[in-house]
């Protein structure tokens, strides 16, 4: 049960990343607060689980709901911090607390990934420092004592692990090109400083200007600039260039734009560079190996939803769900596997790439 109650409050501190991170707030002040009327919660109404539950989801103060989702991120995380001890404590307890804050991090990537449809880069490229940082700490993390042989193998899993989706992620911009989206009369379109905000989701502009000549076309009936208007006009947008009509702008020196449409087409794939730096950090925790069956499962994962948004005629559940949360239900599974079934992959998988990675 400790390792439960553990998971529980970690959980109650991921509910604040879930929230914060993807808004580019502290996570450390202000303290713990209402998001509906600020009420300052102390602790004793700051009880993993138990809170929420005696308050039937409400704010002591003002009695507006809070999302279920702090309940969710509460008990799942306290359920997979305890198989985690199960399945590696307590001869190798060390491992199992590895293992949990490598769950920790799935856990608020997924959620956020879910929900704004980006993963902060203080999940991923913090969790490549932290896996390989905690490798050299717990080298049985890699099935060895020797800190420099766990040192190669976390190296190579950051390596391969973001390797192999940064090359999907160029096989997808030369394959897939260009995306349409179509959206409901005078529906309007924000682009901002980080990014492009359509009526149902965020898209980082790290995820759309991947190369020079990347642009974003529209046939726009109104565009809203700070200082003018234009009407009736087709907007185009480069990383160097900002195409309103026959003006030519620098798009640095426009601070937002907002566009109102019903079409535009960008060029983007199913992947960004988020979920590079996230296979990496899953690299970094678990190694090469690893990384390969979490493309793999990750990939079956997503063709199941996709098949079963079809058959059940809801598209619209695989179109609202990023690769992400795939990538890290496939680490989770790997986390789980047993020793056994861990090792055979592992053999299995070094004599299928001899050719192309080092010995380790």
């Amino acid at each position: 049960m400790i390792f439960f109650t553990l998971g529980s409050m970690m959980g109650s501190f991921l509910n604040v990343c879930i929230y914060r991170l993807p808004r580019g707030l502290s996570v450390i002040t202000p303290p713990s607060h209402c998001p509906h009327c600020s009420y300052s919660i102390p602790w004793f109404l700051n009880i993993p689980l138990i809170t929420w539950t005696v308050l039937r989801g409400r704010c002591k103060n003002c009695s507006n709901s809070i999302s279920p989702r702090y309940l969710v991120v509460e008990l799942l995380t306290g359920l997979l911090f305890l198989g985690a001890w199960l399945r590696y404590g307590p001869d190798y307890w060390p491992v199992a607390l590895v293992m949990a804050i490598a769950l920790s991090g799935l856990i608020a990537a997924t959620f956020i990934d879910y929900e704004h449809f980006i993963i902060p880069d203080e999940i991923t490229l913090g969790g490549i420092g932290a896996g390989f940082l905690l490798t050299v700490i717990v080298p049985t993390l890699h099935y060895t004592a020797d800190r420099a042989a766990a040192m190669r193998v976390s190296f190579f899993g950051i390596v391969v692990g973001g390797g192999i989706v940064y090359a999907m992620l160029r096989i997808g911009k030369l394959l897939f090109g260009r995306q349409r989206f179509s959206f409901p009369p005078g529906s309007s379109i924000i682009f901002g400083e980080t990014g492009l905000t359509l009526p149902d989701l965020v898209v980082p502009y790290e995820d759309i200007f991947y190369r020079a000549n990347d642009r974003i076309t529209v046939q726009a009936q109104r565009v809203e600039l700070p200082d003018i208007c234009h009407w009736n006009v087709d907007v185009s947008l480069t990383v160097s260039e900002l195409r309103i009509g026959d003006k030519v702008m620098v798009p640095s020196e426009v601070s937002q734009m907002i566009i109102t449409t019903d079409e535009l087409i960008i060029p983007r794939e199913a992947m960004g560079l988020g979920d590079v730096k996230f296979m990496a950090a899953i690299g970094a925790f678990l190694g090469p190996w690893a990384t390969v069956l979490c493309l793999m499962l990750s990939a079956v994962f997503g063709s199941l939803l996709a098949v079963t948004a079809v058959v059940l005629r809801r598209r619209e559940w695989s179109a609202k769900v990023q690769y992400g949360p795939f990538i890290a239900l496939a680490a989770v599974v790997w986390i789980f596997l047993p020793a056994t079934w861990q090792a055979m992959w592992i053999v299995y998988i070094k004599e299928a790439l001899q050719l192309f990675l080092p010995k380790i």
